[in-house]
């Protein structure tokens, strides 16, 4: 028995639009002003950075154990803690401390 036919037109262009100006991107992008090259790259760094696609791409670049992710989480959760107590003067604050 043959392999089966291939019912799909593949001889199809695909669709680009005719206009450029209604053109929805999907991803980060950019618009490039005046030919103004650096500020545009600049902008686009500051969004891949915002969007945290660079820390995700690192953190999966390596198989990480189960115990190591739990021990970073338990990091970062005291880390955000000790800041909070650093940052909040009444977070130090006792409650059942007698007013002066």
């Amino acid at each position: 028995m043959k392999h089966k036919p291939n019912f799909r037109n593949n001889n199809k262009r695909p669709y680009r639009p005719k206009n450029n100006d209604n053109v929805q991107v999907k991803g980060l992008s950019v618009i490039v002003k005046d030919g103004d090259i650096n500020f545009a790259l600049r902008k686009f760094k500051k969004k891949v950075q915002d969007s945290g696609l660079l820390q995700t791409l690192r953190e999966k670049e390596f198989y990480t154990k189960p115990s190591e992710a739990r021990k970073r989480a338990k990091a970062a959760g005291r880390a955000r803690h000790l800041k909070k107590m650093r940052n909040d003067p009444l977070a130090n604050a006792n409650p059942y401390q007698r007013k002066k």
